[in-house]
C-alpha cells in the first residue's frame, strides 16, 4: 500500500502506521527511507507487506521534489511529467493520492514545457484551476496506461482544509491557536477550500476509464479547527523572540495531531 502526495498525505500514512506498529513485535517490522528520503517504507515481515509513502507534492515533476529542501516561493511544475515519479508506483496493490495545497500560491501557477535541464526554459502561467485540471488529466492518463484494474485499487483524497484565519465566526485574524472545540455550523465551508477545485475533480474523474474511489475528507476536516498541531509540533528552526511572545504567529494550522482526526 502506498500513499503518494504532500505532507498531509504523509500524515495519513503515519496515522495508519501508528495504528499497526504497536501490534507487531520489534523484530518483525522495519522502517526505512530510500531515494533521497522521497520514499519511506514500513515493512511487516511476516506478511511480506509494506505500507509506503512517496513524496510528490504535485504528483508531476516540480522544483519542489526534494523531500527535505522545498522551493515554496517560486514553484514550477513540469507539464506531462507523471512518469518521473510514477515509475516508483507501479506494481502497488493500493494507491492513495492527494495533491492540492501546494497549488494554492495566491497567484498563477508556473508550468514548464520541456525539461528542467533545458538551458532556455519555456514557462507559461496558468490559473490554479487550469493547472490543477492539467495535473488531474495527467494522473488519470497515467493510471489508465500503467495500472491493472484487476490488481490495483486507487483512491484520491480531497483537499485538506487549513484554519489559518477565523472565517468560522471569530476574529478575522484568529487562527487555530487555543481553539478547543469544533465548528458547530454544519454548513460551514472554509474560504481556503476552493469549490472550483472540487468541480475540476468531479468533472475529470467522471471521465476516468479506471475506477477511482474519491475520499471526500474536506468538510469532515473543516469542522475541526481544534485538531491541528498548533504550537505543539517539533520546530525545525529555533523560534524568534517575537514568535515566542506571540504563539499564534507560529501555530501550525495546516497539519493534524496524531492520534486524532486522521485516524477517523
Amino acid at each position: 500500500m502506498m500513499f503518494v502526495g504532500d505532507s498531509l498525505n504523509r500524515g495519513q500514512y503515519v496515522s495508519m502506521v501508528c495504528l499497526l506498529h504497536r501490534l507487531i513485535p520489534e523484530d518483525k517490522k522495519s522502517m526505512e527511507t530510500y531515494n533521497n528520503d522521497a520514499l519511506t517504507v514500513f515493512r511487516v515481515k511476516d506478511y511480506n507487506a509494506t505500507i509506503e509513502f512517496y513524496w510528490a507534492p504535485f504528483l508531476l515533476e516540480s522544483n519542489s521534489d526534494n523531500a527535505v529542501v522545498h522551493r515554496i516561493s517560486d514553484r514550477i511544475v513540469r507539464k506531462g511529467s507523471m512518469n518521473k515519479h510514477g515509475r516508483h508506483w507501479k506494481g502497488v496493490d493500493i494507491l492513495v493520492f492527494n495533491t492540492y495545497l501546494w497549488w494554492v500560491t495566491g497567484q498563477d501557477m508556473k508550468i514548464l514545457k520541456g525539461s528542467f535541464k533545458d538551458v532556455e526554459k519555456e514557462i507559461m502561467q496558468m490559473s490554479t484551476e487550469d493547472a490543477y485540471r492539467m495535473a488531474m488529466k495527467s494522473l488519470l492518463r497515467w493510471v489508465t496506461r500503467n495500472l491493472d484494474r484487476e490488481r490495483t485499487r486507487v483512491f484520491f483524497t480531497s483537499m485538506s482544509p487549513t484554519h489559518s484565519k477565523g472565517d468560522w465566526g471569530g476574529e478575522a485574524s484568529e487562527n487555530c491557536y487555543n481553539q478547543t472545540t469544533p465548528i458547530a455550523d454544519s454548513n460551514y465551508w472554509g474560504s481556503d477550500s476552493r469549490k472550483s477545485i472540487m468541480k475540476v475533480i468531479g468533472e475529470e474523474f467522471s471521465k476516468s476509464e479506471f475506477p477511482i474511489t474519491f475520499l471526500n475528507i474536506t468538510q469532515l476536516s473543516s469542522y475541526r479547527k481544534d485538531a491541528h498541531t498548533s504550537i505543539y509540533k517539533k520546530q525545525w528552526n529555533p523560534l524568534t523572540t517575537e514568535q515566542l511572545a506571540n504563539p499564534a504567529s507560529y501555530a501550525d494550522c495546516i497539519h493534524w495531531c496524531l492520534p486524532g482526526l486522521q485516524d477517523t
